[in-house]
């Protein structure tokens, strides 16, 4: 079969949208669709979304997507080879396996409304934040879908019945997801990957199951929970009542993970997606290495049931676009997003002005749900250019610290630099459009920052592990980074040393002012 006839499907399930797009079999974008869906905060700190919603959301973009590919005149009548599916992680949804509808809105991977349980946790387990890292990687933070969980079987009793009754289902949305495009109520295959699973805290990253003493713990009773697959296997077909029925679903992976794949980070190699939050990966290899400097340790990806298990390091940033969305939606400063680079363009530098989005506390490397978001340095001479760029800043500062932290956790022997013993750092995502925010990590860093052709690689990677499991790609053409580095675009910075030094500490004096600020009175 030319590649030109084989089509292989990606649904993107994010934080703020869904799009599903329809690679050929060069890895090329012929068809794709996007929808916003609604984000509800029905209290301070607080974010839900709506689980049928967003199935909705799903229903529409495939079908658009195919009808666009055909109006280009490729040949997607026959169908497509696979889909590929990409998620949002940690957004938690528990719902009935007998009527399949949700027994409460999904609680989103940046809600806080967990912290008390956190605190609770916090002072009755020996070791406190840090009790379940050694099993599962991860702290103790209102970030992972077990204290979600949990909440969701205090607070709501439509759940506690449904688990009593052994009526419920517990999943992330790529659960929901694929139990929903399988057939639902009766048919529904309940499963999850092991990237998704790797971020309940629920997982043991050793085992790549399910770690019996947590759930003892914690009080989740096992039946609820999903099967574990790997990241690249024929999981099962999408059922009747889908515009692409019959087609088997066959990749499966968290959107980091995904955007690693598809940007082909081997081991020693680090990626940052900028979305709504900004997320480094940097690819360990067999190895699970931990952190002491703030990180989380995770699953990179495992390409096959049989196929050996990559490990990573990473870093969270909670608020990376979400801060340009407030500056348009909240602020008003400006009408939409990409008007945010001709505005930070106007001023030279930021006259002084740091800007810290602690909107619901700090991720990596702060671990801080106390902060607050401060915006400090302000004089008469500030306008709102100046904010602009403050904004764009702390967005590179933020990955500035995370990559600082990684350095130190990995070290030399953990990085792949190239000829001239520079690191270089792959991003992706809607914001790194922006030439100016590129051109401000390559400054803040002191290391190139390469953009490739298609930023859309969490999709892409989707796609990868799709078509690797049913044969339309190997793992060779995958990870052939020649070409996709002759494309790309590559920002080196310019900054002096000296003035990149005098920037980072005013950034940390300024995260510094937004601790401790959670309980400030209304």
């Amino acid at each position: 079969m030319s590649k030109s006839e084989v089509f292989i499907g990606s649904l993107d399930q994010g934080t703020t949208s869904t799009r599903f797009i329809i690679y050929d079999g060069n890895a090329r974008p012929i068809g794709s669709h996007q929808v916003e869906f609604t984000q509800f905060y029905p209290e301070a700190g607080w974010v839900e979304h709506d689980p049928m919603e967003i199935l909705e959301s799903v229903r529409i973009c495939i079908a658009k997507a195919l009808d666009k590919a055909t109006a280009d005149g490729h040949n997607v009548d026959n169908g497509l080879n696979a889909i590929g599916l990409t998620n949002q992680r940690e957004t938690t949804v528990v719902w009935s396996k007998t009527t399949g509808c949700p027994l409460y809105n999904a609680i989103v991977w940046m809600d806080v409304r967990t912290s008390s349980i956190c605190r609770k946790l916090e002072k009755e387990l020996p070791g406190g934040r840090t009790h379940f890292v050694e099993t599962s990687g991860l702290p103790i933070s209102t970030y992972f879908s077990a204290l979600k969980l949990l909440w969701l079987l205090d607070n709501v009793d439509a759940v506690k019945e449904a688990v009593d009754a052994g009526d419920a289902l517990f999943g992330t949305i790529d659960t929901w997801l694929i139990w929903n495009l399988t057939g639902g109520v009766g048919n529904g295959l309940h499963v999850t990957d092991v990237s998704n699973a790797a971020r309940t805290m629920l997982m043991n990253l050793k085992t790549l199951d399910w770690d019996t003493s947590t759930l003892e713990i914690l009080g989740i009773p096992a039946e609820i929970l999903p099967k574990i697959v790997s990241n690249a296997e024929i999981i099962g077909n999408i059922a009747k009542g889908w515009p692409v029925p019959g087609i088997p679903i066959a990749g499966c992976l968290g959107d980091q993970h995904a955007a690693m794949l598809g940007q082909a980070c081997r081991r020693g190699e680090a990626k940052s997606t900028y979305g709504t939050g900004a997320f480094i990966l940097l690819n360990t290899g067999e190895e699970i290495v931990p952190s002491n400097h703030g990180l989380l340790s995770t699953l990179a990806f495992k390409l096959g049931p049989e196929a050996p298990t990559n490990y990573a390091l990473e870093g969270s940033i909670a608020i990376a676009g979400a801060a340009v969305q407030w500056l348009r939606d909240s602020l008003g400063i400006i009408k939409s997003a990409s008007e945010i680079e001709e505005l930070a363009s106007q001023v030279e530098s930021t006259g002084g002005v740091y800007f810290v989005p602690a909107f619901n506390g700090l991720f990596a490397p702060w671990w801080r749900d106390d902060a607050r978001g401060v915006c400090i340095g302000i004089t008469r001479f500030t306008n709102k250019a100046h904010i602009a760029r403050a904004v764009l800043e702390s967005m590179c500062f933020q990955v500035k610290d995370v990559l600082d932290s990684m350095h130190k956790d990995a070290g030399e022997k953990g990085e792949v630099k190239n000829e001239k013993g520079e690191f270089l750092l792959r991003v992706d995502g809607g914001a790194t459009v922006n030439d100016l925010l590129m051109q401000i990590q390559a400054d803040l860093l002191g290391n190139p920052v390469v953009r490739p052709a298609d930023i859309e690689t969490t999709a892409l990677g989707a796609a990868y592990a799709a078509g690797l499991a049913v044969g339309v790609w190997t793992e060779e053409e995958i990870f052939s980074s020649g070409e996709k580095m002759e494309k790309a675009t590559i920002f080196h910075p310019i900054l002096r040393e000296e003035q990149r030094k005098k920037k980072v500490d005013s950034w940390c004096k300024a995260v510094s002012r937004t601790f401790d600020l959670a309980d400030l009175s209304l």
